[in-house]
């Protein structure tokens, strides 16, 4: 496996699409490096009481990006691993299975789910566009919602990985 290069930074005056596309991919590839050369034990560990992990961070994080972009923006159903889990019964199956898969397998699904987010972006012109699928309550979001969204949940467990990441081998920063 490869080792991804140190992320871009995002551009200091973009405009506003090309600003969160850019601060989106760049924890995208944050997350990447923060898993990147670590055992399958390594992305198991755990910090504190916490029970997350980086492997499941991960694998959470890829599910997040097919549900936003295929299931919420397209209105499609989610493909597999996804499709076939009884979210109800266990809503947190992306978390806790990760500790089955190996660190290549989870690179893949994350780089898998990016790609289609990034294809299903990019046949879309306006940030105004609502989403397909309509919640049970409330309004549809648009598709800037959704970007700042990902911003967010992305940022936060970036941050989630630093801790357990240094907890690990010491590493710190992006």
């Amino acid at each position: 496996m490869t080792s991804s290069p140190r992320p871009a930074d995002p551009a200091e005056a973009p405009r506003e699409r090309q600003g969160l596309e850019e601060f989106l991919d760049y924890y995208r590839a944050v997350l990447r490096i923060k898993v990147e050369g670590l055992s399958s034990a390594d992305l198991n560990r755990r910090v504190g009481a916490s029970p997350l992990t980086l492997g499941g961070i991960i694998k959470h994080l890829s599910l997040v990006e097919e549900s936003w972009f295929v299931e919420d923006i397209l209105d499609q159903e989610l493909s597999e691993p996804w499709a076939s889990i009884d979210w109800k019964a266990d809503p947190d199956w992306d978390f806790e299975s990760a500790a089955e898969d190996t660190p290549d397998y989870l690179l893949r699904l994350h780089a898998k789910a990016c790609d289609q987010s990034r294809e299903i972006l990019a046949g879309i012109d306006d940030l105004d566009t609502l989403m397909a699928r309509k919640p049970s309550a409330g309004e549809r979001f648009n598709v800037r919602w959704v970007l700042i969204h990902m911003i967010e949940e992305y940022a936060r467990h970036v941050g989630h990985a630093d801790l357990i990441r240094e907890s690990i081998d010491g590493a710190t920063g992006d």
